[in-house]
């Protein structure tokens, strides 16, 4: 709470552009969940919460959930003003990284903020399928996740939970509907993925609910 209150006040941000050694200490800190100090700076308007670091260009945020720092992630979610859709270079947003490292606590903090879960490309739903983690999966479901939606190269969470092997986030997709006939760039559906992978078990359960379901 006291970091909250904090930042809080720092919201408005730097009076002044921050130096290369003040970033770096800053960025130092979130990476290694110093909460103390992130919330000095912070409330000495020395950075703005917003901030992209520099070196990679990721936001305070993305870089805190990458690097598990738990306690500064769930204190910068909770921080009214943040910008949770900054995206880092790579397009990657608060919510993808939180579910690419399985973090659900971040995820469900998210949402409850109300991070957008849909949005053109890669999308949260494509990480937690690709990784396995199958109560994000869930989560995400139900709230509101596109099930069929398109990464780049057309891949759906299910080729990709298919193509690494994803059991039961495979499972947990077909209940929720997805369309088994979809095909990637390649023209590939998720069973050929899958049988491309050297996944035949999944493949042949991809298939036996498509023809169950049509």
């Amino acid at each position: 709470m006291a970091l909250l209150l904090a930042a809080q006040a720092g919201l408005a941000g730097a009076a002044r552009a921050p130096g290369t050694d003040e970033l770096t200490r800053y960025f130092r800190s979130v990476q290694m969940d110093d909460a103390k100090t992130v919330q000095k700076m912070i409330a000495g308007q020395v950075v703005n919460p917003n901030q992209a670091d520099p070196r990679s260009g990721e936001p305070g945020l993305i870089v805190a959930l990458r690097e598990g720092a738990t306690e500064v992630a769930a204190s910068l979610i909770a921080l009214p003003g943040v910008d949770l859709e900054a995206q880092a270079p790579n397009g990657n947003t608060a919510l993808m990284m939180a579910a690419y490292k399985g973090n659900r606590a971040a995820v469900e903090a998210l949402l409850a903020r109300g991070a957008r879960i849909n949005r053109a490309g890669w999308n949260a739903l494509h990480f937690a399928a690709a990784g396995g983690d199958d109560a994000i999966t869930r989560l995400l479901l139900a709230r509101g996740a596109a099930v069929d939606a398109r990464a780049p190269a057309g891949f759906t969470a299910l080729m990709l939970a298919a193509r690494e092997g994803q059991e039961a986030t495979v499972t947990t997709l077909l209940e929720a509907g997805a369309d088994t006939t979809l095909t990637n760039s390649e023209q590939l559906s998720a069973a050929q993925i899958a049988l491309r992978a050297e996944k035949p078990r999944i493949a042949a359960a991809i298939s036996r609910h498509g023809g169950a379901g049509r």
